[in-house]
Formats: structure tokens, sequence, C-alpha cells
């Protein structure tokens, strides 16, 4: 049971109006967990139905490869929401992983039960459709940014992107995420100081 402060229903809010009953609705279906840092939201090869908003926490979405590479996709903070939407929509198990790379408190729904909201009232729609908008632009960009800049201009990309987070995660998540060996970072950081 969630208490009557939601930062979900807040957030969807900015998105879309939502009438009082659908508020109520959604609001039955969310549930709150804590995760402990190293803990995981999704791992890869296991089915996950829920969606999730971030009231605390950063989280870190990531591909393995099979001798144990990691790629990091992306970062996510409070106010952020997780899942592994491509899976859900094709019923498969992920193919990445969402670890928590700080403890954290989110408010999960499972998505069929959200699905079921959808056919009541276009709020539903107009919300999911904002963050798959959301989702594909940072998509867009990420290709972008690993077909026409080099890796200095990655990492420089990323400490705008995210001014906080390199004093808050390990220099090979760092790596894995502007897609160089954490050895070539140490050079890229060490050059900028010079």
């Amino acid at each position: 049971m969630m208490n009557s402060k939601s930062g979900f229903i807040a957030l969807i809010k900015t998105i879309t109006d939502l009438p009082p009953g659908q508020e109520d609705k959604f609001k039955a279906l969310l549930s709150i967990k804590h995760i402990k840092r190293g803990g995981f939201f999704v791992k890869a090869g296991r089915v996950s139905r829920n969606i999730a908003f971030v009231q605390e926490g950063l989280f870190r979405y990531f591909y393995t490869t099979e001798e144990g590479v990691e790629f990091t996709k992306g970062f996510f903070d409070s106010r952020s929401v997780l899942s592994a939407y491509d899976a859900i929509l094709e019923n498969n198990p992920a193919h990445y992983s969402i670890e928590v790379l700080e403890d954290a408190i989110i408010e999960t729904v499972d998505y069929d039960k959200f699905r079921q909201l959808f056919s009541e009232d276009p709020c539903w729609n107009e919300f999911l459709v904002a963050l798959l908008q959301k989702g594909y632009v940072t998509k867009v960009r990420r290709e972008r940014e690993f077909l026409l800049m080099d890796a200095e201009q990655r990492y420089r990309t990323f400490l705008k992107r995210y001014p906080d987070l390199e004093k808050r995660i390990k220099q090979h998540i760092i790596a894995s995420y502007i897609g160089i060996a954490p050895e070539s970072l140490s050079r890229i950081r060490k050059n900028q100081v010079s």
C-alpha cells in the first residue's frame, strides 16, 4: 500500500491531466521497494514485468558480453522511470541488467495491471507516449555520440550531461559508458588536468 504522496503520480501529472478516479486506481497498483546498492531491478536473462519510478537512488542499465565485458547503456537518478520495456513488449527475458549503484527507494507497478487502465482514459496513452519519446531521443543521441564523437568528446559530453556522477560512480563504469577501457579513461582525465 502506498502513502498519500507518490512521486510517480506527481511525474505523471507533469505530463498529462490525471482524473482523480484514475489517480486512485493507479495508486492502488503501486508498491514501494527498497533496494540496496549492488542489487538489481532487472537482471539479464530474467523476465521483468514491472515499471518503476525512482524516489531515491542511482541506477545503470548495462549489457554484459559472454566474456564478462560490460557496456553501460545509461544512468537513471531520482525522478526517473525504469523498465526493461522492450522485454515487456516482447514477453522475453531482458537482454541487459538494471543495477542499483546507490541504495534506492522505488515505486513499482506491474505493467500488465497498469495496461488495464489504458482502455479507461486517454491520459495513460499520453503518459506512455511521452516516456517512449524521451527514450527514443536518448537512444538517438547516444547513437550519434558513438558514431560522430571520439572518446574524449564522449567523456566531455558525459561530464556535461551528468555533472555530479563522476564522484559517485567507479571509473570502470564511466569507461564502459563512453565505450573505452578504464586505462584510456585515465589518460583522457590526465590530459584534461594538464
